[in-house]
This record gives C-alpha cells, structure tokens and sequence, in this order.
C-alpha cells in the first residue's frame, strides 16, 4: 500500500507526535508513505492532489480544506483519512464567535473522507456531525525518552516547569499572579520554562531552556512540578493534553486546570491537582512545594498511568486504523 500524508507543516509538534512517531509502524506494517507539505499556489495543489492516483489513499493532517482543494480532493483523493489534534474549526484568538467559513471548510474535510482520526473526545463529536466514521486515537508519546537517568543540580530550589510552543505561551501569562505570589511566600523557588519565547517575573527567577527535542526530556525530568494552565473555552476545551503527559513521563507531579482533557489526565490528590482559580493555583503549587514526599508519590503515579499513551501502544492502534481504512471495500 502507498500513503500520501499532506499536513502543513511537517517541522510542526502535532506532525511529529500523530504521524510522524509512527512512519515506521506504517512502514513495517507496509504502508510506503511519502510526506508533503500542502503547497501554497493553486496550481501546485491542484498537481498534488492528481498525484494522489498514484496511492492508495492520503492522510490529510490538520487541514480544513477550502472549495478548491475540497474539489480536487473528491476528484482525485480515493480514500481520504482525517486527522486533527486542535479545534481548528474555532479560532484561537476570537474562540467564542463561531466562523462560518472554518466550520464549512471543516465540515468539509471530514464529510469527504472515508475515516477521521480525532485526538479527543470533544473533537470527535464535533467530527460526527459530518461523519459517522470516527475514531478517538490519543496524541502518542516516547516514554522509553524518561527512561535516562538526569542528575538535579545542587540547589535546593524547587522547579516548577512550562513546555509549549510559541503560540501557547499566552496561558502562561495568564498564571503570572499566581507565579509571583508563590515567589513571594518560597524564594526558592524557580519558574523554568521551556519554549522558544519567554516571560519574566519580578518575584521568581526564570530559567529559560530553548526547546530541542534533544534537551526536552532532560529539561523535565531535573524539574519538580509541571504546570498546565488554560482558559475554559471552544477552542482550549479542544487541546490534547500534551504536556500533562510528558510531566507524567518525567515523574512530576501536575497542576493543571480543568479544561478539556486535563480533567480526564490529571487524577486529582493522586498525579496532581486540578485548580480553577488563582487561590486554588496558589493552594496547591504551595502544598507540593512544601511536600517532597507527595510530590514523588503523585509523580510515581503518573508514570504509570502515561504508559497506555506509549507510541508503542498508540502506534498499533493508529496502524490498525490506517490500514483497515486503506483496505478495498473498508466503507
């Protein structure tokens, strides 16, 4: 079987993390996949899509597809399977004011393939509206990555870690007076944030640690505690929950809010703390700063519970959908 992936962006973490973790299941389950970046003029997408005769079907990843490209996709797409991790038919910035154009287009994107692929349970159902061919498939990580043994420094400090990208640091800002309270009571502590843009508070040092996939996991496991802050609405309700899963990787403890499937990943008083307000923040990132032996036992039990999400476990899943989706007669 031949596999034509067309995402926008392959350099992208949701690319690394959906599909490009499992090429070489696909590959050994054989699966030739052939990975192309959605180009930017119509007449290069129009020969893209054409090229997709050559293959037993394409894996769109992320795209919400205009008329144009829904067109030549029908045309010359055959079996088309959906994947998304955000919900892309809302806007990050206007979340609240519904898009006609990003729900058509959506709609669209799901209504023409033969299968969806959704991260989550509220992305699946907003998916079902326009197909009934849909699977919950979890964003995979590599646990065996937390394995090494990474020495703490030897201070005393306490770390309290943020791992996200660029776009994603808004959240964070968001927790500042919480941050700054938390200085104030325990100047030990420490705000080590791991992305490629930071911020800075007058009451806590900042470490900033440039994200590499190289560096990530070590950047985690020499921290304490993981944060996973973010506002409740349509498009935040949406997020996969990554990072609570690499803290859980790393051991640490998590405090998150509780939207979306943060509420399903952090066990509250068993891996971490849900908290809804700033005090209930403070509350409880000042509970496990003072409680070292709570902070490994919650740690201990997040370990355990992110192995299911394993790309080991993930990836059999995701081959099984791929390729019973790709299989003649599959509708």
């Amino acid at each position: 079987m031949r596999l034509l992936i067309i995402t926008n962006n392959p350099r992208h973490a949701s690319f690394r993390q959906r599909i490009g973790i499992h090429l070489d299941l696909l590959r050994e389950a054989g699966i030739a996949c052939e990975v192309v970046k959605l180009p930017g003029g119509l007449g290069a997408r129009r020969a893209l899509f054409a090229s997709a005769r050559d293959f037993d079907g394409i894996l769109l990843h992320r795209k919400i597809l205009n008329t144009w490209d829904g067109f030549w996709m029908r045309r010359y797409g055959g079996r088309v399977i959906f994947d998304f991790d955000d919900a892309i038919m809302y806007s990050d910035r206007k979340p609240e004011q519904v898009s006609r154009i990003r729900m058509r287009r959506f709609g669209r994107s799901a209504a023409l393939s033969c299968a969806v692929i959704a991260g989550n349970r509220y992305l699946a159902d907003h998916a079902r509206r326009y197909n009934a061919n849909v699977h919950i498939l979890p964003t995979a990580l590599d646990v065996r990555a937390y394995d090494k043994k990474c020495p703490h420094s030897g201070d005393q400090g306490v770390r309290l870690v943020w791992i996200g990208s660029d776009s994603t640091l808004k959240y964070l800002h968001e927790l500042r007076p919480a941050l700054e309270e938390i200085g104030k009571r325990f100047p030990h502590t420490i705000l080590r944030i791991v992305c490629n843009r930071f911020l800075d508070l007058e009451a806590m040092p900042v470490e900033k640690c440039t994200w590499s996939t190289e560096t990530e996991a070590a950047d985690l496991m020499t921290s304490d505690i993981g944060l996973a802050p973010l506002p409740d609405n349509r498009f935040t309700r949406g997020k996969c929950g990554f990072k609570i899963l690499q803290y859980h990787a790393a051991g640490l403890p998590v405090v998150a809010s509780p939207v979306g499937v943060n509420g399903d990943f952090v066990q509250n008083g068993k891996t971490g703390f849900l908290a809804r307000n700033h005090s209930e923040w403070v509350e409880t990132l000042a509970m496990l700063i003072g409680n070292p032996e709570m902070r490994g036992a919650f740690g201990r039990s997040g370990r355990s519970e992110v192995e299911r999400f394993d790309a080991r476990v993930i990836g059999r899943d995701f081959c099984r959908l791929i390729t019973e989706s790709l299989e003649p007669g599959s509708d």
